[in-house]
């Protein structure tokens, strides 16, 4: 689907709104999701009052959300479709306060098709001088689907 939509702006919003319709807490952040291909995918979120803490930066779990949101998607994008994924945990590191525009990167290795495996999605949020404010390793457990 993001590769029928995402290639303009109105179809990259038009994708994320589907994706918080099956999800709904990410639609908390607001996430517009930027690029999504096997291995990568690229999110933002935009600094407004309602991703913010009480000191006025971006709230950690909002930064958390948008990391899961990329590992997921990005995981989906990755992996043979005769598999499904779940989330098993996630590591995070808060860096520095978080101001702007947020992006995320995450970015998810090849799974060895038809064999249970831990995959390790890797999530660094960047503010608009590119520097990392948050990183994350969200670790997905990947089997084959029932059916």
């Amino acid at each position: 689907m993001f590769q029928r939509l995402g290639g303009s702006a109105p179809g990259r919003w038009l994708f994320t709104r589907l994706v918080c319709l099956q999800a709904p807490y990410f639609g908390s952040i607001a996430p517009v999701v930027e690029e999504l291909a096997p291995g990568r995918c690229v999110a933002r979120i935009k600094d407004r009052r309602g991703v913010h803490n009480h000191i006025g930066t971006v709230h950690a779990i909002a930064l958390c959300n948008l990391a899961e949101l990329t590992a997921g998607l990005c995981t989906e994008v990755t992996i043979p479709a005769s598999m499904r994924w779940i989330p098993k945990g996630m590591t995070v590191r808060y860096l520095k306060k978080a101001s702007g525009i947020m992006t995320a990167t995450c970015t998810v290795p090849a799974a060895t098709k038809g064999v249970a495996q831990d995959l390790l999605a890797h999530v660094d949020v960047r503010d608009p001088a590119g520097e990392i404010v948050f990183d994350a390793d969200v670790a997905m457990y990947v089997t084959l689907r029932k059916g």
